[in-house]
């Protein structure tokens, strides 16, 4: 077909109008072309690490303002359970615990008639939040004050010396001692249990603690609330572990009056810091070579070298640490005050940089002492980038650290989480931070591929976890005709809706209610506590299951509701044996619904290039329950957990490398178990009750199938043992 020439000439206004164009055009070229190239370089540099959470927050200062006893909003609330025998603190890094502990304990040995006070801590450089500290400046009736003989931290000597040390201070008529979590293990050994009677146990990071055999902190604190005449405050920022072993057993952990600070009530009220990123980025090959694509210069930056057993590793953390030290720039020395290294980059700029990797004891404390300086904490310029391995995580306060990178995966969530917290603290000019994960990708042709593999799937376990941890707390509540709106709660721009399911948030709180139809209650109080406080654990334990989490991300045949309702279900069960099949399903459908509820709200705004509103989460939950007009258990059910997080592993891997990871987790899928299949049967049964017929292993609804295997699995497994 001829294209058909015109030939028009233009009017003389059109032809001012396009020589003003072009003239202008021509002005602003270079300008259009360098913003274009600084937009290709931000792309670019965004997609070095690929955040898979991203979430803001209003930053109202709230959580930072002090009452006239000089307690911060998560202190108050603790200051009001100040006479409970068993005091378990939830809140998260940079929240105040440490004083919020000398509140209480204070209270205990002055007005509650305790003789002593000791706080155990996991090592020594968390020792330090629990120094001398001035209260009544801030009007509390008492200072807090720790005799120089009694902080066990600070002493020189073994803990066999120290021990004897804790023998001589429960003699004493002196009220506070300060201990490792190791040393107080010795001296329960040495002393018995009842030499700590009517004195209170404070056991700071409280996560260390399992119902382990093996684990003797917490035999140990099993034998003190057994006996029953001591008080314990169990402090911690994540009350669950890495190994999925529980932290108390049931019976124990209901004599603990639980007190939760949520991670969103805390940056929410802050006052600098808006906005946390967290993701995670592959690499091949060394990743020194890829550090520059994730490591920025002009962000205070902790960098945890991996392990020198890890895979990442290569095995000489000496050797690791100058090749950082090269990859930033040209060493200048060291600065003779403070044992930084110096390092001069490209920009010309001298960066500060603490190193304690160091295994020659005299230089690694002079570092760690520069850094406990209140003179250097109080000053953003004192050091730019700080590189650790064991140290350098709970426990340590570095506020103006912007990026937490950690290279390989760590050992458990609850390490994650903790290094996470050294991002999130709140300091003058910081309005963003970020945790960046860098893992080798999976080479289907390494010895290592199942390992590689694991740390796959444990980094998106991560992320998981962290989206619900940094969420708002949920409350849900069974949609009935007799439903009203409750005091305290804004619904939205169209108020309650009286024939729908209604989304109400707290300002106060930040806490969000979400009506759902045909949500099971629990039964009893147990039931209830869990439901209300403990949904994050149940995410965790979750989260940490392989089999779960492979089959969730690549098992494209997997109904959703085998994971769901199957897999939740059991590890519930597991986790929760004690309560009955109704708490256990109401627990299960508010876990479910949790998780869903975050990755159904956030779908919208994930990896649009600009940063969603400190609401973008509420308002994504109420959009998402407005749009499917029936919120009802059924369909959260159908949502797979995982859907979104395989979105983001897609963007951060190379797509070969994907490919591999999910042709090794085929390899490794496993049939059903006998247990698998007598939990189908069981809601194959509340299938009949429901649609008046066993389910079809010819239905085209995928969960109708895997329903009728688990019937048919027992009716061969039968007849096998009938046949002997």
């Amino acid at each position: 077909m001829k294209r058909i020439k015109r030939d028009r000439r233009l009017t003389p206004e059109e032809a001012a109008k396009y020589k003003a164009v072009r003239e202008n055009v021509a002005t602003e070229l270079p300008d259009l072309v360098a913003r274009h190239h600084d937009r290709i370089a931000a792309k670019a540099s965004k997609s070095r690490s690929i955040p898979s959470v991203s979430v803001r927050y209003a930053g109202d200062g709230r959580s930072t303002r002090a009452n006239d006893m000089g307690m911060r909003p998560m202190q108050e609330r603790v200051w009001q359970f100040r006479g409970e025998q068993y005091l378990l603190l939830k809140s998260p890094p940079a929240s105040g615990k440490s004083r919020a502990l000398m509140f209480v304990a204070l209270d205990k040995l002055h007005r509650q008639g305790l003789k002593q006070a000791i706080v155990v801590v996991p090592e020594k450089s968390i020792g330090a939040s629990f120094a001398d500290t001035q209260l009544t400046q801030g009007g509390f009736f008492a200072d807090w004050k720790v005799e120089p003989q009694w902080n066990l931290c600070n002493a020189p000597g073994t803990d066999g010396g120290k021990v004897d040390a804790v023998g001589r201070f429960l003699a004493s008529d002196d009220k506070t001692l300060v201990c490792t979590h190791a040393t107080f293990r010795f001296a329960f050994e040495k002393f018995g249990v009842e030499a700590f009677d009517d004195r209170l146990i404070a056991v700071d990071e409280f996560h260390h603690v399992s119902v382990s055999e093996d684990n003797r902190l917490g035999e140990f604190v099993r034998q003190l609330i057994e006996r029953d005449k001591t008080h314990l405050i169990a402090m911690t920022g994540s009350y669950f572990r890495g190994d999925a072993a529980a932290v108390l057993m049931p019976e124990d952990e209901r004599r603990f009056e639980s007190v939760t600070y949520t991670y969103y009530e805390q940056l929410a009220g802050y006052q600098y810091l808006k906005q946390l990123d967290i993701g995670y980025y592959f690499y091949s090959g060394s990743y020194i070579d890829d550090l520059p694509k994730v490591l920025n210069e002009d962000e205070k930056t902790i960098i945890h070298i991996p392990n020198v057993n890890s895979r990442e590793s290569t095995q000489d953390k000496h050797k690791e640490v100058e090749h950082i030290l090269e990859t930033l720039g040209e060493w200048q020395g060291t600065d003779e005050t403070t044992g930084f290294q110096l390092v001069k980059t490209s920009t010309g700029r001298v960066l500060r940089i603490a190193d304690l990797v160091d295994d020659e004891s005299i230089k690694r404390e002079k570092v760690a002492a520069a850094l406990r300086e209140p003179a250097g904490r109080n000053n953003p310029n004192h050091v730019d980038i700080i590189i650790a391995l064991g140290m350098a995580k709970e426990g340590f306060d570095w506020v103006w650290c912007e990026h937490a990178l950690t290279i390989g995966y760590r050992s458990s969530l609850t390490e994650i989480v903790q290094i996470i917290g050294r991002a999130t603290r709140d300091a003058p000019g910081k309005t963003r931070s970020r945790f960046t994960n860098l893992i080798a990708e999976p080479d289907a042709g390494e010895k290592t591929v199942t390992e590689a593999v694991n740390d796959t799937l444990k980094a998106i376990a991560a992320s998981l976890l962290m989206e619900q941890v940094l969420a708002p707390r949920f409350e849900f509540r069974p949609k009935t005709p007799a439903n009203v709106p409750q005091p305290g709660l804004d619904y939205g721009p169209n108020g309650y809706d009286d024939g729908g399911c209604n989304v109400g948030v707290n300002g106060e709180t930040g806490a969000v209610q979400v009506e759902i139809n045909g949500l099971a209650e629990p039964e009893s109080e147990e039931g209830t506590r869990i439901c209300r406080e403990d949904l994050n654990e149940v995410v965790a334990s979750f989260v940490q299951d392989t089999r779960t989490v492979q089959d969730g991300l690549f098992n494209e045949d997997l109904p959703p509701q085998e994971t769901t309702q199957q897999r939740m279900g059991k590890i519930i069960r597991d986790k929760y044996p004690d309560l009955s099949d109704q708490d256990q399903e109401a627990i299960r459908q508010r876990a479910v619904a949790a998780l869903n509820l975050i990755q159904q709200a956030t779908r919208a705004t994930r990896g649009n290039g600009s940063p969603a509103a400190n609401t973008a989460l509420i308002d994504g939950i109420r959009r998402y329950v407005t749009d499917v007009r029936d919120l009802n258990v059924d369909l959260i059910d159908s949502i797979n957990p995982f859907g979104e997080a395989y979105n983001i592993l897609a963007k951060a891997m190379n797509e070969d490398r994907l490919r591999q990871v999910q042709m090794a987790i085929a390899g490794r899928r496993v049939q059903l178990t006998p247990d698998e299949a007598r939990d189908l049967a069981k809601r194959a049964l509340k299938f009949k009750q429901q649609r008046g017929k066993l389910p079809s292993l010819t239905s085209q609804d995928a969960w109708e199938r895997r329903m009728a295997e688990g019937i048919a699995f027992l009716a061969r497994m039968k007849q096998e043992n009938a046949d002997g």
